[in-house]
C-alpha cells in the first residue's frame, strides 16, 4: 500500500493561546463532550454540568489530546440555542475542566459573544463550524484573544443544510471557502500557526462526497495548515452499514484509520479510548514503525 499522506500531515506546532500542540508525528485526538439535550449521538447524557465534567475528565484519562465541548447541537434540523443557554451551559464546564486539565480545551461555537465568554473562562479553541460567517465578530474575538481557531467547512446551515442541492463540486466549493475563510483570518491578523481547517464531514454534503474527501484528503495540504477530520458515528457511516448511531463504533474506526493514513492531523471522536488503539495502528503503519506509548511520551 502506498503511504498517501502528503503536505497534509507535515509536522507542525498548533498555537491556542498559552498551550502548544505537536502534530503531525501522531494523529491527536479531540474527545467530543456535548453538554445538550439533542445531538443525534449523545444528546442529553451529559446536559447536567456535573455529568459533563465527569465525561471531560473520563476521555482524557482515556488519552484525549484536547477535549471538544459543544452546547448547541449541529445535527441536521437541529433549531439553534438560545445566547443565554448556550453560556449557562458551557461557562460553568470551562471554569471546572480549566484547573483540572493541562491540555487544550476547545469550545464549539459560531457566537462571537460565547466565545469571548470562555475563552475568558479558560478554554483555549474555538471551534467554528461556520467559519466567520454566521458572525462577523468571531474573528475579532479570536484575535484578540490569542485563541486557536477551528474552521470548518459548511454548506447552508444546520437547519437546512441536508435540504439543499448536492454540490456540483465540492473540491471547489472547499477551495473557494478556505481561500475566503484564510483572507478575513489575514484581514483580522490571526496568525496561520493558530488554525486548523475542517473540510466539515456530513455537514451539507452527500455521502459520495463525504468518502471523496476522506480519500482525497491530502488536496488540503495545499493550504499548508492542520486538518481536523469528524466522522465519528456520523450518518454517512449509517448509510453504508445500515445502522444507527449507537452501532457506529466500527464504522467510525474504518474512517478514522482512513483519516490517519490519510494525513489528518487530529480528529474530533467520542470514543477516546477505542479510536486511541485504532490511531496506534494506522499511525504506525503510515510511520512504518511502532508508535506506541514510549514513542508518544518523547514526541509530547
Amino acid at each position: 500500500m502506498i503511504n498517501t499522506r502528503s503536505e497534509s500531515s507535515t509536522r507542525l506546532i498548533w498555537r491556542a493561546g498559552r498551550r502548544r500542540l505537536a502534530l503531525g508525528r501522531r494523529t491527536r485526538l479531540a474527545g467530543v463532550v456535548n453538554i445538550t439535550p439533542d445531538s443525534f449521538y449523545d444528546g442529553g447524557r451529559y446536559l447536567d454540568p456535573k455529568r459533563a465534567l465527569a465525561q471531560a475528565l473520563k476521555l482524557a484519562e482515556d488519552g484525549a489530546d484536547l477535549i471538544d465541548l459543544g452546547a448547541e447541537s449541529t445535527r441536521p434540523g437541529a433549531q439553534p440555542t438560545s445566547l443565554q443557554e448556550e453560556l449557562r451551559r458551557l461557562v460553568p464546564v470551562v471554569q471546572a475542566l480549566r484547573p483540572r486539565l493541562d491540555i487544550p480545551l476547545m469550545v464549539d461555537t459560531y457566537k462571537s459573544a460565547v466565545a469571548k465568554a470562555v475563552l475568558e473562562a479558560g478554554a483555549d479553541v474555538i471551534n467554528d463550524v461556520s467559519a466567520f460567517r454566521l458572525d462577523a465578530e468571531m474573528p475579532r474575538v479570536i484575535a484578540q484573544a490569542g485563541a486557536g481557531a477551528v474552521l470548518m467547512h459548511m454548506r447552508g446551515n444546520p437547519r437546512v443544510m441536508q435540504k439543499i442541492p448536492p454540490s456540483p463540486d465540492v473540491w471547489k466549493e472547499l477551495d473557494l471557502y478556505f481561500e475566503d475563510t484564510l483572507a478575513t483570518a489575514d484581514r483580522f491578523k490571526i496568525p496561520r500557526d493558530r488554525i486548523v481547517l475542517d473540510p466539515g464531514i456530513g455537514f451539507g454534503k452527500t455521502v459520495a462526497d463525504n468518502l471523496a474527501i476522506l480519500n482525497r484528503l491530502p488536496r488540503l495540504g495545499k493550504f499548508r495548515l492542520p486538518v481536523l477530520v469528524g466522522t465519528s458515528r456520523k450518518s454517512f457511516i449509517g448509510n453504508i452499514l445500515g445502522l444507527e448511531p449507537d452501532d457506529r463504533l466500527w464504522g467510525t474506526a474504518g474512517s478514522v484509520a482512513a483519516a490517519a493514513l490519510n494525513g489528518a492531523h487530529i480528529v474530533r471522536v467520542h470514543d477516546v479510548l477505542e479510536m486511541k488503539q485504532v490511531l496506534a495502528i494506522a499511525d504506525s503503519i503510515a510511520a512504518e514503525t511502532p508508535l506506541g506509548q514510549v514513542v508518544r511520551a518523547a514526541d509530547d
